[in-house]
């Protein structure tokens, strides 16, 4: 995976899986990224409120496809939507290197030991570590290390890795089939495996 330096950007951004997946059937019919992105100009693909949320949903789920190898179209298309959000997912972190800690140091941690809450304060903790580790992480403010956290915990909504209940959020470890397995595994991305499947 190639590492990306930690961005604060994700506070502007969604999950959007719709997106995400219209992406790859236009992909998967024979379309070009350019031709998608003159779609989305044209036809406002994504039914976005401005053209400039439109353009910035474009720019991010077409990142988020591009990091991913294109055997993974084909395998999202016939995969079940679970599995689809987790490959979704999986772009995320691909093309998010703190939002990949994150997954990797604190949601992969807390399979190993069995413990199925994610709080406020394993957040709190990731986010001071960091800021112990970088410069730039160390600069933000806590408004905006709040707010990424929000953002943190709605992306595993949304995937299906977190269920929300009344003041906890229950981790749910998803059941990842042996395609994506063998695909993960095929590209060299066992590290990703490990981490949303809460392996040593």
């Amino acid at each position: 995976m190639e590492r990306k330096e930690y961005s604060a950007g994700m506070v502007k951004l969604s999950f959007w899986f719709a997106e995400f997946r219209k992406v790859i059937q236009l992909l998967s019919s024979g379309k070009t990224l350019p031709e998608i992105k003159k779609l989305n100009v044209e036809e406002n693909i994504f039914l976005a409120p401005t053209q400039a949320r439109a353009i910035q949903i474009f720019n991010t789920v077409s990142t988020r496809v591009k990091s991913l190898n294109p055997s993974f179209y084909t395998l999202f298309e016939q995969s079940n939507i679970s599995n689809q959000k987790v490959i979704a997912l999986i772009a995320v972190m691909q093309s998010d290197s703190l939002f990949f800690d994150f997954v990797y140091e604190v949601y992969r941690e807390k399979l190993i030991i069995g413990v199925d809450e994610l709080t406020d304060s394993d957040l709190g903790v990731f986010f001071k570590n960091k800021q112990l580790q970088s410069e730039k992480v160390a600069k933000w403010t806590d408004y905006t290390l709040k707010r990424l956290g929000t953002c943190y915990k709605t992306m595993f909504m949304e995937a299906g890795l977190i269920d929300r209940e009344t003041g906890s959020r229950k981790i749910l470890k998803p059941i990842i089939d042996n395609a994506l397995e063998d695909c993960l595994k095929a590209n060299g991305m066992e590290t990703i495996l490990r981490a949303l499947t809460g392996v040593r």
